[in-house]
């Protein structure tokens, strides 16, 4: 009886979506003889130094892990000297250079959140969500030195749910995308494994900022709903009052209420309103400058002077 192949395989990835598919690898045919993730960071009021989510689940599954922020001749070094078949990466954070790309044998391979070459970049599903695509997708593909741009293995879609934030929408194909990856892995070990070139227009997700989440109220509503659920839980909508941050973690597009205009709050049958330049957003909680979030209709309910209120 022959065995299916099995392949040394060095992890990169550092947030929580990252950590479906290092389970995974981690639960199939193939040997994980290193991770690398960033380094440890401060979170917190507290500032406590805390390692990623990679980092602990790592850790936790006693595998060996080089952490660094950029990955250097010493880290390249490190990871050569592992022997490594694959490369594996999912959202590190970081460039991967000539050297590194080169340490396995079989190269690297990424799973990336979106339909190739559509979003490549650093925020594919939020960028995908704020500018109201029906669909996105995942790709698992092999790394080159240009961004998002290697030969694809494996392809798959995903309907954008009309409600569904960036973080649920992220969350689900982190979940698909890691049985995608190591479908894919399995077929380089047996030899079967075919990528082709992408094909079609290239758009850029760049990093989100902190512009990116203040929401433009003059807009239609559907555009501005589109952005509340692209940046959302990351780094969260807002708006301004009284010069300062009110921030918006959850609402929805009232396409039956009557209009507001933009920045107006309205309040009408226990439910708080917020204007756009057509349908307003329904608000559902909301953190004012300074307060804990809490539910829109009590912070409705404890103004002074409601119709003072105006969002820019």
């Amino acid at each position: 009886m022959t065995h299916a192949p099995s392949l040394r395989i060095v992890f990169a990835g550092t947030p929580a979506v990252a950590v479906p598919t290092l389970d995974a690898l981690a639960a199939g045919r193939h040997e994980i003889v290193g991770v690398v993730t960033r380094a440890d960071a401060p979170l917190g009021r507290k500032r406590v130094l805390t390692p990623s989510p990679v980092g602990a689940r790592a850790a936790e599954l006693g595998l060996n892990t080089i952490k660094a922020n950029r990955l250097r001749e010493a880290e390249t070094a490190e990871v050569a000297a592992l022997a490594p078949d694959l490369g594996v990466i999912v959202a590190y954070g970081g460039l991967l250079r000539a050297p590194m790309l080169a340490a396995p044998r079989l190269g690297w391979i990424n799973l990336h959140f979106s339909e190739l070459p559509r979003w490549r970049g650093a925020a594919p599903v939020q960028r995908a969500v704020m500018a109201g695509d029906a669909r996105t997708g995942s790709a698992v593909f092999q790394l080159v030195e240009e961004l998002d741009a290697g030969d694809v293995f494996s392809l798959e879609r995903r309907v954008i749910g009309a409600d569904e934030t960036a973080g649920e929408v992220l969350e689900a194909l982190a979940r698909s995308g890691a049985r995608q990856l190591a479908s894919v892995v399995d077929a380089l070990a047996d030899g079967t494994a075919v990528a082709a070139p992408q094909s079609g227009d290239v758009t850029v997700a760049a990093k989100l900022t902190i512009d990116d989440a203040r929401l433009p109220l003059a807009e239609p509503g559907d555009r501005v709903y589109a952005r509340l659920r692209g940046v959302t839980p990351e780094p969260g909508a807002f708006v301004l009052v009284g010069g300062e941050r009110f921030k918006i973690h959850a609402a929805r597009l009232a396409r039956g209420a009557d209009r507001l205009e933009p920045g107006r709050f309205g309040a009408r049958g226990g439910k708080v309103y917020l204007g756009t330049g057509s349908h307003p957003l329904e608000l559902l909680t909301v953190q004012p400058a300074g307060k804990k979030a809490m539910a829109a209709a009590d912070w409705w309910r404890g103004l002074q002077s409601p119709e003072a209120v105006v969002a820019e």
